[in-house]
């Protein structure tokens, strides 16, 4: 059964539909399954098991979303041990592509256009677009939710902060 949650994030004000749950730190992170950029599947537990930041954008090519990934990035630099992956609906060529030219080094891309599976299990896939929404989850050592962000206006950056504080509380 897929749960629909109307009018769960806006874009430019416009509401939109979220497909799948709504999840809750403490909770269990979901399995998924997506591609990294060269085209390899992969799964939650394919991401190890230290502490992990799920950064989820909808598209690589927008300036939101290229600000939140390049933050993610230099972030990741100062975060030993801690892995950092930006999910979107981009094609696994369009994200590498992306990296390139940003010179991004320091995290791991993964595509959901394929299944949506990671967008449909955490809660980000906007129904009408097919396209994820913005989001952060924060997933410690033992597979557990730390820190959940559904960012309700899309064109919005996320709370930082807030992540980084989580991450140094799960590590």
């Amino acid at each position: 059964m897929t749960v629909e949650r109307s009018n769960a994030v806006t874009l430019k004000g416009n509401p939109f539909t979220l497909v799948g749950p709504e999840l809750e730190a403490g909770s269990p992170a979901p399995d998924f399954q997506a591609l990294s950029t060269d085209l390899t599947p992969v799964t939650l537990a394919d991401t190890g098991n230290s502490v992990r930041v799920f950064s989820v954008v909808p598209s690589l090519d927008t300036p939101v979303c290229d600000v939140q990934t390049r933050r993610f990035n230099e972030e990741a630099a100062k975060l030993p041990g801690v892995k950092i992956y930006t999910i979107s609906m981009d094609l696994p060529f369009a994200q590498s592509r992306w990296c390139s030219a940003a010179g991004v080094k320091n995290l791991s891309m993964l595509s959901d256009h394929r299944e949506a599976s990671f967008t449909q299990n955490y809660g980000t896939l906007i129904k009408e677009l097919r396209l994820a929404s913005r989001a952060l989850f924060v997933v410690d050592a033992d597979g557990v939710l730390c820190h959940v962000e559904y960012v309700g206006e899309v064109t919005e950056q996320p709370d930082y902060d807030a992540a980084l504080d989580a991450i140094a509380g799960a590590g």
